[in-house]
């Protein structure tokens, strides 16, 4: 079993690592063997929206992906100092320091090249009436709400993210891991995205408390 990375966080302005993060951690250790495969003889580009802590990204550079390039994004700026920091704090690889990078973005702003192998998204997946507004104060403590409120069943960044698949990920090589509550209802989901040509697949799934949380794996 690999393990956790340590993390060092700002509870008041980062988001936590929870039942969703370590359902991630979980789907990546299970995967692991088939994505060390599919990369064979590559240097794969590996992104993570909506880092927040970094411990995802962290654990994919130091168990399953470690001789890759990493860019990591939020649109809150503590987050990013703060996956930076995660990083600095669990690599033991000798590896090039550039090949981790966190950016502050909004969502697919910066990757919608073609040239990502492999997307890893646990967005704002709870339903409310709207997307929060983006803080103007580093100090605002609504910044935890774009890391947990996605509107409308909780799907609206989400679909902003799988509308753009196709010009995010690295034609015929390139993968997608992205989060889902019940609430956002994940087959209806994986439904169209199979109509537009995607193989989706369920990859795991947990009952978290009140919540059941499910991973999909969306490729060409």
């Amino acid at each position: 079993m690999f393990e956790t990375p340590l993390t060092n966080i700002d509870y008041d302005k980062v988001y936590e690592p929870a039942e969703d993060s370590f359902l991630l951690l979980d789907c990546f250790e299970q995967e692991y063997q088939s994505i060390q495969q599919r990369f064979t003889g590559r240097v794969p580009v590996v992104t993570e929206i909506g880092t927040g802590s970094g411990i995802v990204t962290c654990f994919i550079k130091q168990n399953i992906l470690p001789h890759s390039i990493f860019f990591a994004t939020d649109i809150n700026p503590t987050s990013c100092s703060t996956a930076a920091e995660t990083i600095k704090l669990n690599d033991t690889h000798e590896t090039h320091p550039f090949t981790f990078t966190a950016m502050q973005m909004n969502l697919t702003s910066a990757v919608r090249s073609n040239k990502i192998d492999l997307l890893v998204f646990n967005p704002p997946y709870v339903p409310a009436e709207n997307v929060p507004e983006i803080p103007k104060d580093l100090d605002d403590s609504s910044w935890l709400d774009l890391a947990l409120l996605g509107g409308q069943d909780g799907m609206m960044t989400t679909w902003e993210v799988l509308n753009n698949l196709e010009n995010i990920l690295t034609p015929e090589i390139g993968i997608a891991y992205i989060l889902f509550c019940a609430r956002n209802k994940p087959d209806q989901v994986a439904e169209t995205m199979k109509a537009r040509g995607w193989k989706v697949d369920v990859v795991i799934h947990r009952k978290a408390g009140w919540e059941v949380l499910s991973i999909l794996l969306f490729q060409k």
